[in-house]
């Protein structure tokens, strides 16, 4: 039989399973780019005041790491510059869109049962592959469309496309690999997300080093988001960096396909260590097993945020003051950006911001876990002693709410350690910067609480979650550089936070958010104690 037999009915399957998801991330971040040609022309409408952003921002370390190098003041480079953040949005929901269609299908039992049909080996990798990477490119070209109706320059909106292009295929291909390596699709995922963050983290210190007559910028290249960087668009493209992207999605595809004809079905290249035959003692309750499954994810994400507040805290002291001849508009935009006070609080406002996007889709994942036990039938036996729902779904709520706290706290004594070394006065800006990440707690539990109100009550839609942090997300990040209108931008949670450091603290939006947390989890358990289970 052909290794590839039954590939093209496996991608009309995929397609059946995303008809809805592949469409939305798809639409919703070619609308970005389009978004931000409205921001700039609306807020720098003349090129002066497109020369007085650039001024500013081309100095600012900051948004260096966020956004990549900006090479120059017109409105496609502002745009594509802007957008740099859009590559890592593509390459994590390729990701994790080839890690669902192959490492959680073989998890779930669901390939060995499509394998037993007329199907290889090889198809369901294969379709998963090349749906993922032809929706990158649709995203790609869409983006390209988009800007080109905004009448911005063919070849640098093909650029900037083709750069969304790449980061998606090179992406979806680590996937397929991860995929192979480890028996469950958590690892494959974490694996997978640990090397698109160091990705980002080599591509800042690159664009960094590069703005330096002697430092290593040499280090971008070695990053799928450097590469769709260094396409330059709008700024003399470089097609040629498209050649070295498509040898490597060839070769991590290759050696995909390689690792996966070298294990047994249902296995990893990484086999899990066996258990011991009987449970021990620590495990006799919900909670004691609830803090095995969920210890793994846990410390990791604690060791990772306590590493990111370390470099984010050394790294906000080298800001430095703003130049002293930059313009009022250049003021206004780091404004808008970065929150009230001084540079450094701009800088360290959105990373708190950041932090609590994140720590809020770890406490969905957590949410994630406790559906997956129930529909992989993993819940029933252990329901079928004396131990209740309340006593189960309660166990994993513990560890979503308090295992998001741990991080939050990990971040901010370490980034409030590491900026008031640099500064010399450690017993101001360790509370400064705990404080201001603390109040993003609130947040996360709202979102919290929307996962387990799904889990109780619409099960089948709980992913659904990560949609509505990332909506919210862009409301609150954008709406004050698009000017939008005040109840627009107060959609977003993120919007209601206190903007901490350097603003002023308010209680009352966080004990509205906390209160309605605790609603929506306590809809949640109540719908969860009367639906049946499982619900698949």
């Amino acid at each position: 039989m052909n290794p590839l037999t039954g590939t093209g009915k496996l991608v009309r399957l995929v397609l059946r399973r995303d008809r809805w998801l592949l469409p939305l991330w798809v639409v919703f971040i070619c609308l970005v780019p389009v978004v931000f040609v409205g921001a700039f022309t609306g807020a720098y409408p003349t090129a002066e005041a497109r020369q007085a952003y650039y001024e500013t921002s081309v100095h600012t370390r900051a948004f260096t790491v966020a956004y990549g190098v900006l090479n120059g003041s017109s409105l496609g480079e502002l745009v594509a510059w802007r957008s740099g953040f859009v590559t890592f949005m593509v390459g994590l929901l390729a990701l994790l869109t080839v890690v669902r269609h192959t490492r959680t299908e073989e998890e779930a039992g669901r390939r060995e049962l499509v394998g037993a049909t007329a199907v290889a080996r090889h198809a369901n990798l294969a379709a998963a592959l090349i749906v993922t990477c032809v929706a990158s490119l649709v995203l790609g070209v869409a983006s390209a469309l988009a800007l080109i109706g905004q009448d911005l320059p063919v070849a640098g909106s093909l650029a900037l496309g083709l750069g969304f292009a790449t980061a998606g295929c090179v992406f979806a291909a680590i996937g397929a690999v991860t995929a192979q390596l480890t028996t469950g699709a958590g690892g494959a995922r974490a694996i997978g997300i640990t090397v698109l963050g160091a990705a980002l983290i080599l591509r800042g210190i690159g664009d960094i080093a590069g703005q330096t007559s002697d430092g290593p910028a040499w280090v971008s290249w070695l990053t799928p988001l450097g590469w769709a960087e260094a396409l330059r668009p709008y700024s003399g493209e470089r097609w040629w960096v498209l050649a070295p992207a498509a040898i490597v999605v060839i070769a991590l595809s290759a050696l995909a396909i390689v690792l996966s004809a070298r294990r047994d079905l249902g296995s990893g290249m990484f086999q899990a260590r066996l258990g011991p035959a009987a449970a021990g003692p620590r495990l006799r309750s919900p909670l004691a097993l609830a803090w095995r499954l969920h210890r793994g994810p846990l410390i990791s994400r604690v060791v990772g945020l306590t590493l990111v507040g370390l470099v984010i805290g050394a790294m906000s002291a080298s800001l430095g003051a703003l130049m002293d001849n930059s313009g009022a508009a250049a003021r206004e935009a780091l404004a808008r950006l970065g929150g009230p006070g001084t540079l450094v609080d701009q800088f360290l406002g959105p990373m708190m911001t950041m932090l609590g996007l994140v720590s809020a889709c770890f406490a969905i994942q957590s949410a994630l876990l406790l559906r997956n036990e129930e529909r992989d039938g993993r819940a029933e036996p252990l329901l079928a002693t004396p131990a209740n729902r309340l006593r189960w779904a309660g166990s994993h709520f513990a560890f979503a709410l308090l295992g998001p706290a741990l991080g939050v706290v990990a971040f901010g004594a370490a980034a409030g350690l590491a900026h008031g070394l640099n500064t010399g006065d450690v017993a101001r800006e360790l509370p400064r910067l705990l404080t201001a990440a603390l109040v993003q707690l609130p947040v996360v539990w709202v979102f919290t609480g929307i996962a387990f109100a799904l889990f109780g009550l619409l099960p089948r839609l709980v992913a659904g979650t990560f949609a509505v942090a990332m909506v919210s997300m862009l409301f609150g990040w954008v709406g004050g550089e698009l000017q939008l209108d005040q109840w627009v931008i107060d959609l977003s949670v993120f919007e209601h936070v206190p903007k901490l450091p350097g603003g002023d603290m308010a209680a009352a939006p966080l004990i509205i958010m906390t209160v309605a947390a605790a609603a929506f989890v306590a809809a949640g358990l109540a719908g969860f104690t009367r639906r049946d289970m499982p619900t698949t």
